[in-house]
């Protein structure tokens, strides 16, 4: 039912994560330090104690706070979970800093429980998500056709050599008419989406793999350093530290 949700527990981190986007919904529990999201055209505050939610492929940036640091712990919920719970339709938050002591304190339970095997776990957690989208969720915004053409196309050319030239040219479109329209929809570029398609792959190879330049060659890297230095800028972590963890 939880389709293989994670769940990130940062303490005091201080590295900005730069533009990017998730397959998932993010659900983030603030800790310690008032959390910054910046949004295409606006910024926006969690302060302690809030929940910080960013939904699927919303571009979003996070600035740290370079002194103190973070410390907050995201739930990382896979769409067709929360989907599920609104008889099959899509949704999205356009609420994206929640003030709700009670769903915060049973989130922020449940993710210290999941550290332990509680035979309870999964159907507390979807009591939990369930009230999240009966309160505070809304149908979603579908999206152009052909956008979802160009996502399909990228996401199963992703860990293949990337050229903007050919992929638009499969399109009938130059590059830069092509690069326009996939921003446009997506604040990200076409590169950029790659880029964190091969990052997502490689997370999931790294559940089971040793090998981190095997880890870099199968996910379209250089090498380890470049998949090091790429994993660590949208992850937070370096392969290993998130391989061990």
């Amino acid at each position: 039912m939880l389709d293989g949700m994670e769940i990130l527990y940062a303490q005091r981190h201080r590295l900005d994560f730069p533009d990017h986007t998730h397959d998932t919904f993010n659900i983030a529990l603030i800790l310690d330090q008032t959390f910054s999201v910046k949004l295409p055209g606006k910024v926006l505050h969690a302060p302690v104690g809030t929940l910080c939610i960013t939904n699927p492929y919303e571009v979003h940036a996070t600035p740290c706070e370079q002194i103190l640091g973070n410390t907050f712990t995201t739930f990382y919920v896979a769409p067709d979970v929360l989907k599920s719970m609104n008889a099959g339709e899509a949704v999205f938050f356009d609420e994206k800093v929640i003030y709700d002591e009670w769903l915060f304190s049973q989130f922020l339970s449940l993710s210290h429980e999941a550290l332990h095997t509680a035979s309870h776990y999964e159907s507390s957690i979807l009591k939990c998500l369930a009230l999240l989208v009966k309160k505070y969720a809304n149908p979603v915004r579908f999206r152009s056709s052909e956008l979802r053409l160009f996502r399909e196309f990228l996401d199963e050319h992703s860990l293949q050599s990337f050229s903007l030239v050919d992929t638009a040219k499969k399109f009938g479109m130059d590059s830069f008419k092509f690069l326009r329209l996939f921003k446009q929809e997506t604040g990200l570029t076409p590169n950029r989406y790659v880029l964190q398609k091969r990052i997502e792959a490689a997370k999931g190879l790294l559940l089971h793999a040793d090998n981190l330049l095997e880890v870099a060659v199968l996910t379209g890297f250089y090498d380890v350093p470049h998949l090091t230095r790429e994993f660590k800028k949208l992850v937070g972590v370096a392969p290993g530290v998130y391989r061990n963890s």
